[in-house]
């Protein structure tokens, strides 16, 4: 059934130019309207970030009525359109027809039915159509009903719609996770019952939809919501094992490294401002993730060296995952360093400046920030650090060297191995204060490494 409701947009110059596409797909003949995302999130309060459109216009017909245009996806009806300095995916009306790979429609018919095509998309809250001229939502599918509600629902048959794309059961998740919407129970069945089936979709798109749910709103729900519905297991089984690992409850008392693992997302999401880097999101996902195969019980519950080989696992779960190399190398670090702030207030002061001078320290301090709160609640090793930066100047932190390879030469040095060897010396005695200029260094060396 037909619904119209109005809707007052956010004004936008983003919105501008997507009302000006629609105007002129119908000033050529053709229906147009904008779709998706966008209408969802201006009805829930939230201002749009791109405007999708859908037209009865084909792919060639769109090239036409625009001239800066690129064919992203034409057997699928899609073009993108480039007006000012933003671009628009404008999608013909289809109706799909059997999807045996189970992403792609193995045949596409446009339509000039807007229904049609509303009813070939995922869910009934992101089917909703939105006239920017008459400022009027077009609801065929139940959408507002379903926001209003809070659910998330599929549009038609559940099984139906996630056999079309299996990557759909994970993004349900997503957004009943995002906005905290309850999963309508048919859609939930459809996920438990084919859960098994997101082992065909691609790596990269699981990565994608993984990174969207543990850097959006209300992470650790989007986590367990994974687990329950059966398809954890699949997409990130060292996550799921985590399950009933228990952890000693004088450090750890909200319980076992999952629940632990879920609490560090949201207190990162929270202390982060609702923006958390992939890196840093997979960093905290994964921290913990050498827990379950170095568990041990002495004079307590134990995880020794759960750290190195946690790095180790991060960086073949990430490979597996089609994370590019510097990805992966910056979340090892994350996890490979994360116990080490433990030990900051016996750190000498060289020590100390190298490690708070280490690539993206302050994403290390963030994991490390939400590790404490959502366990013990001890915050007094990133305290102390938060006073050593107020302490120190930048040129202490990193100061210019001393000495230079070229000074060690012309100091009858020959270049080698103990090169490397007396300037970490210098850089050493330098951050510890202990010398302060060129003279001083070189008079160092001399002392402890006579020329020969």
């Amino acid at each position: 059934m037909r619904q119209l409701e109005k809707l007052k947009p956010f004004p936008s110059e983003l919105l501008d130019f997507a009302k000006e596409v629609v105007i002129q797909l119908r000033e050529a003949g053709h229906k147009a309207y904008c779709v998706g995302g966008c209408t969802r999130d201006t009805l829930i309060g939230i201002e749009p970030k791109e405007y999708d459109i859908t037209t009865s216009a084909t792919p060639e017909e769109v090239s036409e009525i625009f001239p800066h245009t690129v064919p992203i996806g034409v057997s699928f009806g899609v073009i993108l359109v480039i007006t000012g300095k933003y671009q628009f995916e404008v999608a013909t009306f289809r109706k799909d027809q059997n999807y045996s790979d189970g992403r792609h429609p193995d045949n596409v018919t446009y339509s000039h039915d807007e229904q049609e095509d509303v009813l070939r998309r995922d869910f009934t809250i992101n089917g909703m159509l939105y006239d920017p001229v008459s400022q009027e939502v077009i609801d065929y599918v139940g959408g507002m009903e379903d926001l209003n509600k809070k659910i998330v629902r599929t549009i038609g048959d559940p099984s139906e719609r996630f056999n079309e794309d299996k990557l759909r059961m994970m993004r349900a998740i997503r957004f009943s996770s995002r906005y905290n919407f309850e999963l309508d129970l048919d859609t939930f069945y459809a996920i438990e019952k084919l859960a098994s089936d997101i082992t065909q979709v691609s790596s990269e798109r699981i990565r994608d939809e993984i990174l969207k749910i543990i850097t959006q709103s209300n992470p650790g729900h989007g986590i367990k919501m994974l687990s329950e519905s059966g398809l954890l297991k699949y997409v990130l089984p060292d996550v799921e094992i985590m399950k009933g690992v228990e952890q000693p409850p004088e450090f750890h008392p909200e319980g076992d490294v999952f629940v632990h693992t879920c609490l560090v997302l949201d207190k990162l999401f929270k202390n982060q401002g609702g923006i958390v880097s992939p890196e840093l999101g997979m960093g905290a996902l994964l921290h913990d993730v050498g827990k379950p195969p170095t568990f041990s019980v002495s004079d307590r519950i134990r995880f020794n060296g759960h750290d190195r080989l946690g790095a180790d696992m991060s960086k073949k779960i990430c490979q597996e995952l089609k994370f590019s190399n510097k990805q992966i190398e910056i979340i090892y670090a994350l996890i490979k360093e994360h116990l080490k702030f433990k030990d900051v207030f016996n750190m000498k002061k060289s020590t100390l400046k190298r490690f708070i001078v280490m690539p993206h320290f302050e994403e290390h301090m963030a994991l490390h920030l939400a590790d404490c709160e959502a366990s013990h609640g001890i915050t007094a090793a990133y305290n102390f650090i938060m006073e050593k930066f107020d302490e120190f100047e930048d040129e202490e932190i990193r100061p210019t060297p001393l000495l230079t390879g070229k000074e060690l030469i012309e100091m009858g040095y020959k270049p080698g191995p103990l090169f490397s060897e007396i300037l970490n010396f210098i850089e050493e005695a330098q951050l510890e204060g202990d010398i302060k200029n060129s003279e001083e260094a070189k008079q160092a060396v001399s002392k402890k490494y006579p020329a020969k």
